[in-house]
């Protein structure tokens, strides 16, 4: 792949072309050439867009594509392809298929359906068999076929004996334990947080307490295993409060924040619009604000689409039977940039790679072209146009958002939205 990028502004702070316009020679996916005009002597393709940035490849450290077992919901092809159309040149992808990915011919399959993708696919292998919380799944044997972590996707771990010894057999090859944050006896069945919103609108309420009591015993757990841990989506001030003291202890743990749970609060469910039920739940505003404090201090240490497509069976049905979930790949990018800076933003979405295996390849000569391009200026409102996914449960819907994605250069490939 031969390619001359013209006029591109480069965001990078690990690349010593960062915060200037330049052209960007690529020759055999390898950064060959940056200067302020480069000829395009052998009449390689060119890439030349409006008010044209590009970065490092963003990468996301949960995503779901349904395949194998749920291609109604989305396919490990669209779901890439979703993907780099987004700007991700990585993403980890969550067991949650049928049948769960537990075993090293399940993580080999999915491999090889990723093969020769501008976006690499990185299997994250379920923590226990089937996810059922019972027995240890082939953790190293699937790390041996290349699972970068291992989690049963919003299945907390009940039994903390199991816990720590997940903890404890994992670090014997430095495996990568997740933990869904949530005690299920305490959120009952709750469908949304619970707060003055769900008394009003007479709905069961997951209590902020059902996350913080989860954390609490699992960074005890860390703390006596000496363990890997990483905490994906938390959603709460005390749960912020309680991974920043971990953190003080310098104990090995990290934690991301779902992208809706920065943006929406719980009062945007008054009309009961199911692609606004999520788990964990949206929350109310001080614990936002925390959120936000968290990633400003480092705290949390990534953000996550949290994608996780859904077939309107199950969406658009009573809120209480509807299952949690949304799409968030295609907003990504344009809900972070309403929030935060175009740096913060961009730092973001690349910060996750290194805790999941994935190095980071500043943009300078003689590196690997990883790059996502993108637009940060451009504003508009998400609708169903802008959907790749064959799900279209969009919690984003309707949202007047800001920066539009053109596309990636990755793995030796270019892929740009038409």
């Amino acid at each position: 792949m031969n390619i001359l990028i013209k006029s591109a502004t480069i965001i990078d702070s690990k690349s010593e072309f960062h915060n200037s316009t330049q052209d960007i020679l690529i020759e055999n996916g390898v950064i060959t050439s940056i200067a302020k005009s480069i000829k395009n002597t052998n009449k390689y393709q060119e890439i030349q867009l409006d008010n044209l940035h590009i970065s490092q490849g963003w990468f996301d450290s949960s995503v779901s594509f349904g395949e194998p077992g749920f291609e109604e919901r989305d396919t490990i092809e669209n779901g890439l392809k979703t993907a780099a159309a987004s700007g991700f040149t990585a993403v980890a992808m969550n067991a949650n298929s049928n049948p769960v990915i537990d075993s090293n011919s399940n993580i080999t399959f999915v491999n090889a359906k990723a093969q020769n993708h501008a976006v690499s696919l990185l299997p994250i292998g379920a923590l226990t068999v089937g996810s059922k919380g019972e027995d240890l799944a082939e953790l190293y044997d699937m790390k041996s076929a290349g699972a970068v972590a291992f989690y049963d996707y919003k299945k907390p771990i009940s039994n903390p004996n199991l816990m720590k010894i997940a903890l404890q057999y994992a670090s014997n090859f430095d495996g990568l334990i997740c933990a869904f944050p949530q005690e299920n006896k305490i959120a009952g069945h709750g469908v949304m947080n619970e707060n003055i919103t769900s008394t009003t609108l007479g709905l069961k309420g997951i209590p902020a307490m059902a996350e913080e009591l989860q954390i609490a015993r699992d960074i005890f757990l860390l703390e006596y295993t000496g363990g890997k841990l990483h905490i994906p989506t938390i959603s709460t001030a005390k749960s912020v409060e309680l991974v920043r003291e971990a953190k003080q202890k310098k104990l090995n743990i990290t934690c991301s924040v779902a992208i809706h749970n920065l943006y929406f609060s719980d009062a945007t469910l008054s009309d009961f619009n199911t692609h606004f039920k999520v788990l964990p739940p949206l929350r109310i505003q001080s614990d936002i604000d925390a959120l936000i404090e968290g990633i400003k201090d480092g705290t949390i240490d990534m953000v996550t689409s949290d994608h996780n497509p859904i077939d309107v069976e199950h969406k658009k049905i009573e809120f209480d039977h509807a299952k949690n979930g949304t799409i968030g790949l295609e907003s990504a990018f344009g809900a972070l940039q309403s929030i935060f800076t175009i740096k913060k933003t961009i730092d973001l979405l690349t910060k996750g790679k290194s805790r999941f295996g994935l190095e980071n390849t500043p943009i300078n000569i003689g590196n690997k072209a990883d790059l996502s391009l993108f637009n940060p200026d451009t504003k508009y409102t998400f609708s169903k146009n802008d959907i790749i996914s064959k799900s279209k449960n969009a919690i984003f819907e309707g949202e007047a958002l800001k920066g539009k994605v053109y596309g990636i250069i990755s793995n030796n490939k270019v892929s740009i939205n038409s």
